[in-house]
This record gives C-alpha cells, structure tokens and sequence, in this order.
C-alpha cells in the first residue's frame, strides 16, 4: 500500500511538471495577466519575498520538486527491507524530498541572480569620472552634465564645487553625489 502511495505522489509531481513545461512552450507561459502578485508576472516564479522574479519555496516548481522525490524516494525506501516500514521509509522520503527540492530551488536561485544583473549604473561608481557640462552652471546655480557610462550617455544636475560658475561645454570631474545632485569641479 505504502508504494502505491509513493507512486502516486512521484506520478503525480512528473505529470505536473511535464505539463507546465509543455503548456509553457505551446502557449508562451503562464504570465498573469490578471494582476501583479510581486513577482513580475511570472506565476511559477513563486512569491519571492523580495517581489522581484525569483523561485521560493512555495512556488509550483518547489512543490512539484518536492512531490516527485518523495515519491521517487519513497518507493525505492519501500522496497529496500531495511526501510520498507511506513515509520521508517515516510520520513526518509521527505528528507530526501526536501533535499532535491532545496537543491533545485538553490540552483533556480543562482540561475535567477546572474539573470537578473542591472545594466544601470551604480552612483557610487560615478565618483572622479568625467563630465562634459551641457547648461552652464551660474554661480551658487544648477547647471547640467552629461556623462558616459556603460556605452550608455546620461545627463544629471550639477552643482559646482564652491559655488563657481562654469561655462557649458567645459570638461569636469564629478566629485560627490548627494540625492540626485552632481557636484563637480574642473578639470
């Protein structure tokens, strides 16, 4: 009886998966179009705690992980004479359920994280890079840079260092950042 269990289980887990991952291709995937649950709209990317898209414990990927090595586990748990009790092949089989789903959730994660990498740019980077300003900056004033980053071109507010104008068109280095505002002084 025990084995018919765990076989349905297994079956059960294998089928889902092979079903979302047909349906994901025949029909793009299953992207909630109905609302936004923080996790980008991906409904198999789970409920990360962070809203960004992300595999968790409690999506339908874990869960299916989880159903199927436990009943993989506990079917061959069943059938090896020293395990075959309930008592003793049940709770095997959900550690060894747990342990391939923490691995594929772990790796889902990896995968996710390297995915998921910015191309913005990060402001403290921008310190002693250079600056082109492109509204004059009028003393005790807010002028306009532009700068260069990542192949990309931004422009940004800017103070002068000391409160000095400087004519647009000049050269400069950013030198602190605060809010959203630039300082900067010649180069």
């Amino acid at each position: 009886m025990d084995f018919v269990v765990y076989a349905i289980c297994f079956g059960t887990g294998l089928l889902f998966t092979l079903v979302t991952a047909a349906l994901g291709h025949v029909f793009g995937g299953l992207d909630g179009h109905g609302g936004d649950v923080g996790t980008g709209g991906e409904v198999d990317a789970g409920f990360d705690h962070s809203g960004l898209p992300g595999p968790s414990i409690l999506s339908p990927t874990s869960l299916a992980c989880f159903l199927t090595a436990f009943g993989a586990f506990g079917m061959i748990f069943s059938r090896v004479e020293v395990t075959s009790s309930a008592w003793l092949s049940a709770p095997l089989a959900v550690v060894g359920g747990i342990l391939v789903a923490g691995a594929v959730l772990w790796v889902l994660t990896l995968v996710f994280q390297k995915t998921q990498a910015s191309s913005e740019s990060k402001v403290g980077d921008l310190v002693g890079r250079a600056a082109t300003i492109i509204t004059p900056i009028p003393a005790d004033g807010v002028g306009e840079i532009a700068y260069v980053d990542g192949g990309s071109r931004y422009n940004a507010p800017a103070r002068s260092e000391g409160g000095k104008p400087v004519p647009g068109g000049e050269k400069v280095y950013i030198t602190r950042i605060i809010g959203t505002q630039f300082y900067v002084t010649p180069q």
